[in-house]
This record gives structure tokens, sequence and C-alpha cells, in this order.
């Protein structure tokens, strides 16, 4: 019997990565995926590696990985990758306190946010 499979969530010519758990405001993380919306893939990677905001480098690793998978699950060609989705939002938030002036306590929001990146194998002709 069995569970029936779940269709693909994109397209037979895209491959999909997301990134659950970065550590950072999705405000953050939204200002360093604009910079990758549309761009090729290989150039995404260098925009991202010599980027002097820290998100960069967590947005790299999970494009990093859209790229191997769709280069060994989807059997898609890496050349001709383009970042066709970068969308970013919140996560959990974890809540702690620090003491302050008079026995009060103030609260610390540590938030995290999730990215998901789509890359699209584009024909040459376009």
């Amino acid at each position: 019997m069995g569970k029936q499979k779940s269709p693909r969530k994109v397209g037979d010519n895209e491959a999909l990565s997301v990134g659950t758990q970065i550590r950072g405001s999705a405000q953050k993380l939204n200002l360093v995926a604009g910079l990758i919306r549309g761009k090729k893939a290989g150039e995404a990677l260098s925009i991202l590696s010599f980027s002097t905001k820290a998100m960069a480098i967590d947005v790299r690793k999970v494009l990093a990985s859209a790229i191997a998978n769709a280069e060994n699950n989807h059997n898609l060609d890496v050349d001709a990758l383009v970042v066709a989705e970068a969308s970013v939002g919140k996560s959990i938030s974890m809540k702690r306190w620090t003491p302050r002036a008079r026995g009060r306590s103030s609260r610390i929001v540590k938030p995290f946010s999730r990215v998901r990146i789509v890359v699209r194998e584009q024909q040459e002709a376009e």
C-alpha cells in the first residue's frame, strides 16, 4: 500500500533548496537575497563570496545546495542556471532576558529566518 509520492513543488527545469534556521532577522537576510535575484548562478555565487554582509555566508551555502540539487538530482546544466526566486520569511524567535536597573528585566529577541532559493535552467534563446 504506502503513501503516494508528493508532486514536485517546482517545475521540471527547476531545482529548490531551503535554509530553514538562519540566525538573523528576515529584513537583513532579504537585503542579501535581493543581491542575487535574477542573476546567473555562477555570478550570484561570486557576489555572495565577496559580499561584506554576514548573512551572505549562509545564503551562499543555500545557493550552492540548490545548484548541487540541480546538477545531481535533476540533471540540469549548471552553466545555464539562473536564480529564479530567492524568498525570505520569518522562522522561530528565541526569547531571552537580561537584568536591568532596580530589579527589572528586559526582553531580548533573537530571531531566526528562512530562505528559499529556486534555480531555473535558462534556455540560450531567452
